[in-house]
């Protein structure tokens, strides 16, 4: 989960509280000390509590796969050595959970990775849930271009739109070829959980099956 980190208007560091709040981790702010919840990226404690940070699009994909594509990315360590990766897959047991103002939905990984594209709406915004079967990359698109709103579909690597046959970036979300070349899927932030922690969290949930 990748959110921005300014509160009211000025750029915060945070650090692990150390404590669980429903299970999930929590931070503190180092202004105030406030104690914010990761999931709902909220602060639930302090002076802040009730402050929100906005949740930005990310992508929860395997190392190997994100440096094929982006052979110049930073790696982040502890500066211990011994760097070593335990697994490279988006768990299976995992729910994909979205939300949109008073509106959650959650989707199993394993029923997105076998289908590769899922085209749903959560509310009144039509949707497209996308799993590489290559990569295993997850991406979460709004499927609506000029108004007009887009099947999706996998088809050799790329989405294709059945309604003008335009190509798109499965991760980026970008027409490159077809009659809506240049256009772009607006990305929606997602949060991988299980699906215990994912009803904890938003118990107004939908679940797709």
């Amino acid at each position: 989960m990748v959110h921005v980190r300014k509160v009211n208007g000025e750029t915060e560091v945070f650090g692990n509280q150390g404590a669980l709040f429903m299970n999930a981790m929590t931070w503190f702010d180092h202004t105030t000390g406030s104690v914010w919840s990761q999931v709902w990226g909220r602060a639930i404690d302090g002076p802040l509590k009730g402050a929100e940070l906005e949740l930005l699009p990310s992508q929860t994909i395997p190392w190997g796969s994100w440096k094929a594509e982006h052979p110049e990315t930073l790696l982040m360590t502890s500066g211990l050595g011994g760097l070593r990766f335990t697994g490279e897959r988006f768990f299976p047991g995992y729910v994909i959970g979205v939300t949109l103002d008073d509106d959650a939905k959650a989707y199993p990984y394993a029923l997105a990775a076998e289908a590769r594209v899922i085209n749903d709406s959560l509310g009144q915004v039509p949707l497209a849930v996308v799993v590489n079967p290559d990569t295993q990359a997850v991406a979460i698109f709004v499927r609506n271009v000029n108004g007009q709103n887009l099947t999706l579909r996998w088809a050799g690597g790329l989405l294709v739109d059945d309604e003008t046959g335009s190509e798109w970036d499965p991760a980026l979300g970008v027409s490159f070829t077809g009659p809506l070349q240049g256009e772009s899927l607006r990305p929606i932030p997602y949060v991988p959980a299980f699906p215990d922690a994912w009803r904890d969290f938003y118990p107004q949930s939908e679940f797709y099956e």
